[in-house]
């Protein structure tokens, strides 16, 4: 399953080109870490709690290319940290409708695409040492491509699979949307045909309307469930 979570949560706070949603999810700290772990946020629907870490906040920014970790910045510290909420909002809900847990082969291409938004393969392993793991066989990274495959799976039975867009819509945007702005940008340029572009503005829509469906849910789901910030980032 390939990782979407950057095209479906832009806008939303969750910080990555997302593609990529995506993002450290619910973990805890590693015996190798070397910082000075502390409790950042609850996150509570009045069954369970999720607790978010300073670690989870550093897990998350290792894993996002050219965000600097040496020390990281307040800003990004604080963007992690409502990525981190809006995540746990996701997980609460995801777990009231059980979905097969991802397989072997789902996990080793998602740790692959993630390893292939870095320079290198070691550049991508010295950033995880950084931050406590031990490698990409580290427990607790491979925790968070597992909630990150698990969230993508809620994703896409929540939202994804009730999206229609018709003839009609690919037709409309063709015209309004592509036509003025290819003409714009490519002066001079023959015109793709609407056929040749269909598919590529079938998932525009999709994704737009993906989009919003998510940020309509993260505004009633944060209406619902308590979030306790127990220290400043």
């Amino acid at each position: 399953m390939k990782l979407r979570f950057g095209v479906i949560l832009r806008g939303l706070g969750f910080g990555l080109a997302i593609p990529m949603f995506l993002i450290a999810a619910v973990a805890h700290i590693a015996a190798a870490q070397t910082t000075v772990d502390k409790s950042i946020a609850v996150v509570n629907d009045g069954v369970r709690s999720e607790l978010i870490t300073y670690s989870d906040l550093l897990w998350q920014l290792a894993l996002e290319p050219r965000i600097s970790i040496d020390p990281p910045s307040s800003e990004d510290l604080n963007r992690a940290l409502q990525t981190q909420i809006n995540q746990r909002l996701f997980t609460l809900e995801a777990e009231r409708v059980p979905r097969q847990a991802p397989d072997e082969k789902e996990i080793s291409a998602a740790t692959a695409e993630l390893v292939a938004r870095f320079a290198s393969p070691a550049e991508f392993e010295v950033r995880l040492r950084k931050v406590g793991f031990t490698s990409i066989k580290d427990p607790n990274f491979e925790r968070i491509i597992i909630d990150r495959l698990t969230i993508e799976k809620y994703l896409d039975f929540r939202f994804r699979s009730f999206i229609v867009v018709t003839p009609e819509d690919e037709a409309k945007y063709y015209r309004d949307i592509f036509t003025p702005d290819f003409r714009r940008r490519f002066p001079g340029l023959l015109m793709p045909t609407l056929d040749e572009k269909r598919s590529s503005i079938n998932k525009t829509l999709t994704e737009d309307r993906v989009a919003a469906d998510i940020e309509t849910f993260l505004d009633d789901a944060k209406r619902r469930i308590e979030v306790v910030i127990l220290n400043e980032v």
